[in-house]
């Protein structure tokens, strides 16, 4: 590469980023740029092709080289410690790969994807689905896939939706994802909770519920939970789906981070379930590009058309492009090498964190310990406030979840911080987990302070 191809590609990027050149703004042409820095007219042509590469700029046949937008400087502070944020790693991100996958699909399927298309979905991507669940114990067939955008439509719709065992209630982890407490919220949905630790729930709790409390379903996040990062066992979840069985009783699985598991014998509940009870959603959000929204829900047969007709009602169907785009992405086998390259890392990053929990949390604190996934949760001691903690640290540049929002009103606790490990750098977690431990003793003797004067 030589220099000037260099300095021509730096020179148009610091024009759009100080605003000189605009979107829909003509560049000099090859020849006059070629005068300008000495140099032939190929390396002009490969400094255009390479802004062309990156989206910066596009070329009209007889006319020239022109701006698709204007470049926006990254609001990323370098100095911010991002243990809030549950994105994928921006570093992860796939776009080049993904790019290729929406032009292929563009030019495959342009007859079904820019007109109504199937409501169920895109019936290639609700198979490469099914192959692609197979790989996680999840046995089923494209009609009973239906493509959503997103798992929250998901969870959304089967609030709402009346089920065939003609129940009302919900039951939830506690705490749990707080998309589903909101759903519940503006559903008006009355709800129980069950309370969730490492050790997992207590199943006579569990079988009283169930047996009492006209259950529709039961919200479940199988492994790494959020917030908490717990997984339950294969044997939990035999007992889980039995129970559901014997009181008639469905089971939502939201498994959105199941690929994140090392443990090559740690199965879903969908597969220990024989009487079509277990609803599994497939989501494509933590693991690879959130902005996709797409995921997939597989369903008992007996609820599919009334789950359609209310997906009809929200948005008929879910982005085709988006649909062709990941179908092509499936086949062509980038996403298997991406999950292989993803769970390194995020396992990598995991076990940091636990060390530096286990080497840098005062006395009193304990914390979660999963073995990978996003999240990793600690219990605070007592009387120091996971609001007031969040607070002060978001002063210092460190980000936080006080998981208020997860608990349900009876449930609430301020003693509960979420660290997840998606956005924060390998290098920044110690420093991160130092400002947490010294911002938690501080909190804690200005308590002890206080105690003392009374």
């Amino acid at each position: 590469m030589s220099s000037k191809y260099v300095k021509i590609v730096e020179e148009i990027k610091n024009q759009l980023t100080n605003g000189t050149l605009v979107a829909g703004s003509k560049l000099p042409s090859v020849r006059q740029l070629s005068e300008t820095f000495g140099c032939s007219k190929n390396t002009v042509i490969k400094a255009y092709s390479e802004l062309e590469k990156e989206h910066l700029v596009y070329a009209k046949p007889q006319s020239g080289y022109y701006i698709v937008n204007e470049c926006r400087i990254s609001a990323h502070d370098p100095a911010m410690i991002d243990f809030l944020s549950a994105g994928p790693d921006n570093n992860l991100i796939p776009y080049i790969e993904f790019q290729h996958c929406l032009n292929q699909a563009i030019e495959k399927y342009k007859k079904d994807i820019f007109t109504y298309s199937d409501q169920q979905g895109f019936h290639s991507l609700r198979s490469e689905i099914v192959k692609n669940l197979q790989n996680s114990q999840v046995f089923t067939e494209p009609d009973r896939v239906v493509i959503v955008s997103g798992s929250q439509q998901a969870i959304h719709l089967l609030t709402a939706l009346p089920f065939p065992n003609g129940k009302k209630n919900i039951l939830i982890e506690q705490p749990t994802y707080f998309g589903m407490i909101e759903s519940l919220h503006i559903h008006q949905t009355t709800t129980f909770g069950i309370e969730l630790s490492m050790n997992g729930i207590n199943f006579d709790r569990l079988e009283y519920i169930f047996k009492n409390n006209d259950i529709k379903f039961f919200y479940i996040i199988p492994r790494f939970h959020n917030p908490l990062g717990h997984s339950y066992t294969n044997h939990e979840k035999k007992k889980i789906v039995e129970l559901a069985n014997k009181y008639d009783v469905y089971i939502v699985e939201d498994d959105f981070l199941g690929e994140l598991d090392r443990d090559k014998k740690s199965d879903p509940l969908f597969s220990f379930d024989t009487s079509g009870r277990v609803i599994y959603i497939k989501s494509f959000s933590k693991v690879f590009l959130p902005g996709l929204r797409i995921a997939g829900v597989v369903l008992p047969a007996i609820m599919i058309k009334n789950f359609l007709r209310y997906k009809f009602s929200a948005d008929f169907t879910s982005s085709v492009l988006s649909q062709g785009a990941l179908d092509i992405y499936l086949k062509s086998g980038m996403y298997n090498r991406h999950l292989k390259k993803i769970k390194e890392v995020y396992f990598t990053k995991m076990q940091l964190l636990k060390r530096c929990c286990e080497e840098l949390l005062p006395q009193g604190t304990h914390y979660t310990k999963p073995d990978s996934g996003f999240y990793l949760s600690i219990y605070l001691p007592e009387k120091v406030s996971a609001k007031k903690l969040a607070l002060l640290l978001s002063e210092q540049r460190i980000h936080i979840d006080d998981t208020n929002r997860m608990f349900l009103s009876e449930y609430k606790k301020d003693n509960l911080i979420r660290l997840c490990i998606s956005q924060v750098h390998d290098h920044q977690i110690q420093f991160g987990v130092e400002k947490i431990a010294q911002t938690i003793a501080l909190l804690e003797n200005k308590k002890h302070y206080h105690t003392s004067l009374i």
